[in-house]
């Protein structure tokens, strides 16, 4: 099936489940399509890409994008976007109820944030977050005022690089251990001084999305689509999905030309390599046609040292 004047808006998670989010007329008409653990993933790149908008708005000047990019925003809809987000601060008279948390990637790896409590753990399992605990809920500036006190007085950071993330994402500690570091951290959290009065405290509980994600036996990946370019096909099975990140089984490799050291075809004879789904945004992508498949789009090659700063 071909999905022409579709546009990808990248993955989301719908119910706890990975799902490639789709406009056609601007920002119109949206469906979505159910990503499975262990599926076929495959689609053919056409045309230019091209801004989607911001905050519900069509892109006034159908601003074209470079394939690199993973905001999927031309300049002007990219300040707009920021403007409205809870990072930019602007928001101090919010009425909702904010929810802060310690999220873990992987050894080392833990950061804290803020999230809307009416979204759940959706903004977890949209960062690639393994093990998360809730530490604290409340108005959003003494939310705000937590996350600050923790990152400073605890050294924890308030992001962590995607590169990161994938780098230590295979071979993860089971289950039984990999809530172990949150919980230390969240016990030094509690015995902070300086909590802001109004932020209700919470208990340390770890939520787990390891199953979710499809992480348990993930090997490493190979490679990482570097861009997305007219005529490039993606397909392999999926054999983990995690924030924006599919892990894909691919058979053949990537066109090596995305630049630099280390750059190469990710995928050789066959192998996992991830594609970062943001890199779809403002793309319009069709079902792969009959003998396509494997990936001729440029694809880093990650196991030479370097370290990064299906569908139908």
């Amino acid at each position: 099936m071909r999905t022409v004047g579709w546009w990808c808006d990248g993955v989301g998670w719908a119910g706890g489940t990975p799902v490639l989010r789709w406009r056609r007329g601007g920002v119109g008409e949206r469906r979505e399509s159910v990503l499975a653990i262990g599926g076929a993933v495959g689609f053919r790149v056409a045309g230019v890409r091209v801004c989607g908008g911001a905050r519900g708005n069509p892109c006034p000047v159908k601003g074209l994008l470079g394939g690199r990019g993973t905001g999927g925003l031309c300049v002007e809809c990219a300040r707009l976007d920021r403007l409205h987000s809870v990072a930019a601060d602007a928001l101090a008279d919010d009425p909702r109820v904010y929810r802060v948390y310690l999220a873990w990637f992987g050894p080392g790896l833990v950061k804290v944030g803020i999230t809307r409590e009416e979204r759940g753990s959706a903004r977890l399992l949209e960062q690639g977050a393994v093990v998360f605990s809730w530490l604290g809920r409340g108005p959003l500036m003494a939310a705000r005022r937590a996350e600050e006190l923790l990152r400073v007085a605890l050294g924890v950071p308030d992001r962590i690089p995607y590169a990161e993330k994938r780098r230590v994402r295979a071979g993860l500690p089971g289950v039984a251990g990999r809530a172990d570091e949150v919980r230390r951290m969240h016990a030094r959290a509690g015995a902070l001084a300086g909590w802001p009065e109004s932020l209700e405290r919470i208990g340390f509980e770890a939520v787990d999305h390891g199953v979710v994600f499809g992480l348990d036996g993930l090997p490493p990946a190979g490679g990482v689509v570097r861009e997305l370019v007219d005529g490039g096909c993606v397909a392999g099975r999926l054999v983990a999905a995690a924030g924006p990140d599919l892990h894909l089984a691919t058979v053949g490799g990537g066109s090596g030309s995305g630049g630099g050291s280390g750059s190469g075809s990710g995928g050789g004879s066959g192998g996992v390599v991830v594609l970062d789904t943001r890199l779809m945004k403002g793309w319009e992508l069709a079902g792969v046609r009959d003998g396509e498949g494997g990936l001729t789009v440029p694809v880093l090659d990650v196991r030479v040292g370097d370290v990064q700063g299906g569908l139908f």
